[in-house]
């Protein structure tokens, strides 16, 4: 388990007016789950990584791994895997000298290296050098460094960058697949697809502080950008009822997202964004339109994200 306690960190100045990367930052990261870490560019996320593994200093507060300090922990690997940066590491050594390094410095089994390897999908470029890996490779180099000491907590920050899609299937089946063995997996990315489709828990962050920590489709549910799907019984009579929609303010499109305009063939489909089912059925009806369908859709994660994370977007 993963505690953060009102974390503070300020880089440079004086007396406290230095930059404020993380402000009084609170959260816990559970077993069993993958949780997911997002946040804007400038946010604060890697700086929050950095000061749970003692890389950096807080400035006030406090982040603890299993109720204590990483760099409490002996022979850390065991306690704590994670993957940083991809790019951190030396070109002219091979994989599995890397590896074998960190397994002495912590006390780990030398078999464990060709387990890692085999299990990341790099056993046959084990004794290759790592200047030469492509930025996949290395991202799987580290999720195998990660690995290394079997531990009970793993973080990862943006661990999918530079896969290709069957390498992004395969570490999103690794997370779930860990997190299912009781492990805490913490996962630091800003594809919002890829998040939807692995996370269970989200900790969301905006200008170093805290906007959610709840679950993945309550933070979703959030999100005020819902839509109602309407399908008419008869095909022809879409275009009517869309110019019904619209004479009452309502933004109507056709479901492949193309704007309905007057004259225009429809599949007797209709998004009605900002609307309540309610209202949009009882506008059919009184217009004597039958309906076949009439569904709310929920804000996906993306839209949920934009709008609850817009006022801390540091770069536009």
């Amino acid at each position: 388990m993963i505690q953060v306690h009102e974390l503070t960190k300020r880089y440079g100045g004086r007396r406290g007016r230095g930059r404020l990367a993380v402000c009084r930052l609170g959260f816990t990261v559970r077993p069993g789950k993958v949780t997911g870490f997002l946040g804007p560019n400038g946010a604060g996320k890697s700086t929050t990584l950095r000061l749970v593994l003692g890389l950096d200093e807080p400035t006030s507060g406090s982040a603890t791994v299993d109720g204590r300090r990483f760099r409490g922990l002996p022979r850390g690997l065991r306690h704590v895997g994670a993957l940083l940066d991809a790019h951190d590491v030396h070109g002219g050594r091979t994989a599995e000298a890397h590896l074998a390094a960190l397994a002495r410095t912590n006390g780990i089994a030398r078999r464990r290296v060709g387990e890692v390897l085999d299990e990341v999908g790099l056993a046959e470029a084990a004794r290759r050098r790592i200047g030469g890996y492509s930025l996949g490779m290395k991202q799987r180099l580290g999720i195998a460094a990660a690995l290394l000491g079997d531990p009970p907590v793993l973080l990862f920050d943006e661990p999918v960058n530079g896969l290709d899609p069957e390498g992004v299937r395969w570490a999103r089946g690794l997370f779930r697949r860990l997190a299912a063995e009781g492990r805490t997996v913490f996962v630091s990315s800003h594809l919002m697809s890829e998040m939807e489709h692995t996370a269970d828990d989200l900790v969301v962050i905006g200008r170093g502080a805290l906007i959610a920590a709840e679950s993945l489709a309550e933070f979703a549910a959030r999100g005020t950008r819902r839509s109602v799907t309407v399908r008419t019984v008869d095909p022809a009579a879409a275009p009517g009822l869309a110019a019904v929609l619209t004479s009452e303010g309502l933004t109507v499109r056709m479901a492949e997202g193309a704007p309905v305009r007057p004259g225009e063939e429809a599949a007797g489909v209709l998004t009605v964004a900002g609307a309540e089912a309610g209202r949009v059925g009882a506008l059919a009806f009184r217009h004597g339109v039958p309906l076949a369908e009439l569904a709310t859709n929920a804000s996906s994660l993306e839209e949920a994200f934009m709008e609850l994370t817009a006022d801390s977007v540091e770069y536009r």
